[in-house]
């Protein structure tokens, strides 16, 4: 079987589920720069976030629940049997987020 051929639905299954990472790195993104960061004094702070850390520990653990519960099985589904486990997970961890870097990289080229 042709590389390609192998690797077509776990490259397309990862890239569409990417599409749908853009949420839940996108709010994870906004959690580091408005708690851990601006506590530590490397970005201003939101003057009127005065809500704590809860809500945004219970809708990023929902939004990453519900995110882990389509690309856990999807990638089982889509994973070639002979490919090693370790190499496969390790593969489409790497292209979940490159929708989101894409986007990022037009945001600055664009907006900047």
């Amino acid at each position: 079987m042709r590389p390609f051929g192998r690797w077509g639905a776990p490259l397309a299954v990862n890239l569409v589920l990417g599409v749908v990472a853009v949420v839940p790195l996108w709010l994870s993104a906004m959690f580091v720069v408005s708690h851990p960061l601006a506590g530590l004094g490397l970005v201003p702070g939101e003057p009127t976030d005065n809500d704590g850390l809860l809500p945004w520990a219970v809708v990023l653990a929902l939004v990453w629940a519900v995110f882990l519960a389509l690309w856990i099985p999807l990638n089982r589904w889509a994973r070639p049997e002979s490919c090693a486990r370790g190499r496969y997970w390790a593969a489409s961890a790497g292209l979940v987020p490159v929708p989101t870097v894409l986007l990022v990289v037009l945001s600055v080229l664009f907006e900047g």
